[in-house]
């Protein structure tokens, strides 16, 4: 993986030379992931920020906070690691201040996601530098994956499948929404450490699935991003788990999502389950190099207009290490799809406090097709109590 990153990073530079960027600054952990090979299990929400300064010829550095300089300098290819502490002359503004040099002509930064406490820093200190954006240097680089990024990519899916395998054996009349979550964690963690070893980089790659899982169940099914809570399922309950924010494995993070009924399935909620399938179904159909973004969008929107159903929502998004990236399935996005792309391709519709269809997987874009990364039945799902 180090290797590999920093690879990325020469690569990144090589860009940078072409279009005349002297230096980029990495704020977005992701970002860091990708270049840097490290990450940190604290970050910016306790204004603790760490930076990677890239030179277009050159070393990168990078500056962290003290306390967590023993675990980066382990996980980090880059030799150049500055840290800074919480007080006195020795700050993350004096460190990156000496980085960037007393006259700089640009600062070129992912403006998108640059943490307010930067960005107030450099407006301050350096209020008549350009400030240019790097993020679609960036972001162009990481729209094709190689074949380790796929590789963990699909590890990640298997990691999914045992967690969605774990959510539908959760499902009973009169078990609370809880129970599934904490099956979901608890499958999913076992799955992870199996791809795992205690030595060298991989000893600091926590196996451990976490962030509050995205479920609705009942009425509130067409919620979208509720979370599970007391609510106990009942007799023909629609069940909804999505694991885009859970999905994920050494930062790679995938989308997964499907909808599961308690024992029983209405009429009205069969068919906007199966049209959200049939509307997945043909966005995957759609894929292939070549084709635009948006044309994949249409695929899916025509089968909603077939069915009855509008939709607001896009088909996908590309994935990678972070949780959005580009282009995105919709419509207005021209991006021409290549081999190696990967995206969360969704079928979506709401009925608004009455039910909702969902199903979402991860796939990559091959020479001839796409082919899956995450695994499970695309179909009408109803559980047998």
């Amino acid at each position: 993986m180090l290797a590999e990153a920093k690879s990325r990073a020469a690569f990144l530079q090589s860009q940078m030379q072409t279009q005349n960027i002297p230096f980029g600054v990495f704020t977005d952990e992701s970002s860091i992931a990708y270049l840097a090979g490290f990450w940190g299990y604290l970050g910016i929400e306790f204004g603790r920020p760490t930076m990677l300064v890239v030179p277009a010829v050159g070393s990168p550095t990078v500056i962290t906070p003290l306390m967590e300089s023993e675990m980066v300098d382990a996980m980090t290819w880059v030799e150049d690691i500055r840290v800074w502490e919480d007080f006195g002359s020795n700050s993350w503004q004096a460190a990156l201040a000496k980085v960037l040099g007393p006259n700089p002509e640009s600062i070129w930064l992912e403006l998108p996601t640059v943490p307010a406490i930067v960005r107030n820093y450099l407006d301050q200190d350096f209020g008549s530098v350009p400030l240019c954006d790097i993020a679609p240097v960036l972001g162009q680089q990481r729209m094709i994956k190689s074949a380790l990024e796929i590789e963990v990519m699909s590890q990640t899916g298997s990691i999914a499948g045992a967690m969605m395998q774990a959510a539908h054996e959760s499902l009973a009349e009169g078990v609370p929404e809880y129970e599934s979550a904490l099956a979901v964690i608890n499958a999913g963690t076992k799955k992870a450490a199996g791809f795992l070893t205690d030595t060298g980089w991989e000893r600091f790659v926590s196996p451990m699935i976490h962030n509050l899982q995205i479920l609705q169940s009942g009425r509130d099914t067409s919620m979208v991003h509720r979370r599970a809570s007391v609510r106990t399922y009942q007799r023909a309950d629609p069940v909804y788990f999505c694991f885009c924010n859970m999905a994920q494995f050494k930062q790679y993070k995938l989308g997964f999502d499907r909808m599961f009924h308690i024992g029983a399935v209405t009429d009205q909620a069969a068919a906007v389950q199966l049209a959200a399938i049939d509307a997945q179904q043909a966005a995957i159909a759609a894929i292939k190099p070549g084709v635009s973004a948006e044309q994949v969008a249409a695929a899916a929107n025509a089968v909603y207009q077939q069915r009855g159903y509008e939709t607001g929502y896009r088909t996908g998004r590309s994935i990678g290490v972070a949780y959005l990236e580009a282009p995105e399935l919709k419509h207005g996005d021209k991006t021409i799809l290549q081999a190696g792309m990967t995206f969360a391709v969704d079928g979506g519709i709401s009925i608004d406090g009455v039910t909702a269809g969902r199903i979402g997987d991860s796939i990559v874009v091959t020479d001839n097709g796409c082919d899956y990364l995450t695994q499970y039945p695309r179909q009408l799902l109803v559980t047998n109590s």
